[in-house]
């Protein structure tokens, strides 16, 4: 089952990786996330009112590249870790990848 939901997890990825590429949304070389998320995982984390639908599908999106899949919200043996996991990832990747963007 584990197998299933990673390689379906991985799919998933791929699917949005070149969704991306389509979009012109892909990240710099060596980053994972994009100009854009970076600017709106920013607002989203100094609680920047209002908040847009956007941002939120933003955030979204980065946790599906973190390897998060919300869909088996109802029926998901590994929730809440697999979401705190990814959230963790996506916080390490707004650290090492956005602030100094951000800081220029």
């Amino acid at each position: 089952m584990r197998e299933i939901r990673i390689k379906t997890s991985l799919a998933s990825a791929a699917l949005l990786v070149l969704a991306g590429c389509v979009a012109g949304g892909m990240p710099p070389p060596g980053r994972h996330l994009t100009d854009l998320e970076c600017r709106d995982l920013a607002a989203l984390r100094a609680n920047a009112s209002p908040t847009t639908m956007a941002q939120h599908q933003v955030e979204l999106g980065a946790l599906r590249k973190a390897g998060y899949d919300p869909s088996p919200f109802y029926d998901d043996p590994y929730y809440p870790d697999d979401l705190q996991q990814a959230q963790r990832l996506v916080a390490y990747w707004f650290q090492t990848e956005c602030l100094p963007v951000l800081a220029q």
